[in-house]
């Protein structure tokens, strides 16, 4: 496929998702509202390839965690994405840069790749990014907490971009979007912007979730 969409997901057991969430209203519910949110993010992600014109119908990748191989294939096709992978071992920034990397050496023109926190994710953010990458080969969705909520790469993005975008970033802090911009600039690279989104990651953010 030219395009690969992959989704970040955890396993919604309780106790291993949706800590900081957990921590205010309990990793029961906690795990529940996990399961709702990777459902509406696949969703999302098939209403993509139903609404959008043949030319941007992306492969759907779920990047899964913490299961193996075996476990990430069988998760993928109850949740109807088209192939399962596991995220694999590292921090935040190693296995999003491992997913981006994977998909490029596969073959994709262009990869977005985003979580499975988003209540308020549309279909036609999705489309908006893939669109992007058209004129650009950096997109990002800022997020209200100051961090992004998608990234994508086309294949004409500079090799070592994805090491310098990734590298040493303070993950989880307000400056991950502002550091993010200024180390594609760094390379030459202007990142196309789309509209700001909140994720759901502490019992606050449940406003968001219908």
């Amino acid at each position: 496929m030219r395009r690969q969409l992959v989704v970040l997901a955890r396993w919604p057991v309780p106790g291993r998702c949706k800590r900081r969430l957990a921590a205010g209203i309990g990793s029961n519910r906690a795990a529940l509202v996990q399961q709702r949110l990777n459902r509406h993010t696949l969703a999302s992600a098939r209403a993509l390839g139903a609404m959008s014109e043949k030319a941007i119908q992306p492969q759907v990748v779920l990047a899964a965690d913490p299961l193996g191989p075996q476990g990430a294939r069988r998760w993928a096709r109850q949740l109807e994405a088209h192939r399962g992978v596991r995220q694999g071992p590292g921090g935040l920034g190693v296995r999003m840069q491992r997913q981006l990397q994977r998909a490029l050496r596969a073959g994709a023109e262009q990869v977005v790749l985003i979580g499975s926190d988003l209540p308020e994710l549309q279909p036609l953010d999705l489309l908006a990014a893939f669109r992007a990458l058209e004129d650009s080969p950096l997109v990002l969705g800022p997020a209200d907490d100051g961090g992004y909520w998608l990234i994508g790469l086309s294949r004409q993005a500079p090799e070592r971009l994805a090491g310098h975008l990734f590298s040493g970033m303070p993950w989880g802090s307000a400056q991950v979007l502002e550091l993010t911009l200024a180390a594609a600039r760094q390379q030459g690279v202007e990142p196309a912007l789309l509209g700001q989104r909140a994720d759901l990651d502490r019992p606050a953010d449940l406003r968001h979730w219908r």
